[in-house]
């Protein structure tokens, strides 16, 4: 995630320091950067000049001594990044705003410690960040709202799709959407209602075609509220309410089918399946990226 938020800023012409704690991948951010904006069609000339906007530094300090804005994006463990913020509250300038980038913790919990809180937010980044538009802006309780407003501000400079969440929840609004319909997708299969691919080939082949064009708040205004209102009579009572992973999930670890990379998750896969999904997304978000406004 990191190398994709500095690209992000690099490539609209703003200066970015990263640091990263393990060596090795902190000397692989030019590389990865410069694979990335390939990707994405740009030129040896923008590589090159985005490319001189980024820095590498070792330590924490070090990276968030002038910083405006620092963006956090360590693993998703709470105490690891709660450690994080202390050091960069400690060391990063008293004007800088402050933003974790998680996917589901609650902001409240990773900046409770801190003693500037109020120039303190999420900003939930989508992967690939410098591929997807969306960045969910995070206010807490103690967040300045000009603070985060600021953030909106800036991130829509850099050609981001941003959106604020007033109140901090698990999950935000993209993965409390997003696994919603994951929930359900696992509870068709673990009742025998269909196969896994079944599931894939549907959303693939139907509502997931137009989604990127037609939220769901727009088709059920386009559809009309009584219709929706409607159908949600028959189907709503019917639906996975279980408010615990499903022992479906369980079952397949039991089993060691841990996903894609270990050849059988939901479905059964081959080898060189990992590679060949990763580059059909990179191609598809890439082709979106150049059709879709942002």
């Amino acid at each position: 995630m990191g190398h994709g938020i500095a690209l992000t800023f690099a490539r609209s012409g703003l200066p970015v320091c990263v640091t990263d704690p393990m060596a090795d991948a902190l000397a692989t951010v030019p590389q990865r950067i410069g694979d990335s904006l390939r990707l994405l069609g740009a030129s040896d000339a923008e590589i090159s000049d985005a490319l001189g906007l980024v820095t590498l530094s070792d330590t924490v300090e070090a990276a968030v001594s002038n910083a405006t804005h620092v963006f956090e994006a360590a693993p998703e463990k709470l105490e690891l990044k709660q450690a994080i913020f202390a050091q960069i509250e400690a060391a990063a300038p008293s004007g800088a705003t402050l933003a974790s980038n998680t996917s589901v913790i609650q902001i409240t919990q990773i900046m409770a410690g801190l003693k500037t809180r109020p120039r303190a937010l999420g900003t939930h980044w989508w992967n690939p960040p410098h591929m997807i538009p969306l960045v969910e802006v995070i206010k807490t309780e103690w967040t300045d709202p000009a603070l985060a407003q600021g953030m909106i501000d800036l991130l829509a400079t850099v050609g981001k799709t941003p959106v604020m969440v007033e109140k901090d929840v698990p999950g935000f609004i993209g993965n409390r959407l997003q696994h919603a319909l994951w929930r359900e997708a696992i509870s068709l299969v673990e009742n025998g209602i269909c196969t896994a691919q079944a599931v894939d080939d549907v959303v693939k082949a139907s509502f997931g075609r137009r989604l990127a064009v037609l939220g769901p708040l727009e088709n059920a205004d386009l559809v009309g509220i009584e219709l929706t209102r409607d159908i949600h009579r028959q189907v709503l009572f019917d639906l996975e309410r279980r408010q615990d992973p499903s022992p479906y999930l369980d079952a397949l670890l039991k089993d060691n089918r841990t996903g894609m990379s270990a050849g059988a998750g939901f479905r059964d896969w081959e080898d060189a399946d990992l590679d060949a999904t990763k580059e059909r997304i990179a191609n598809h978000l890439g082709k979106l990226e150049k059709i879709l406004p942002s």
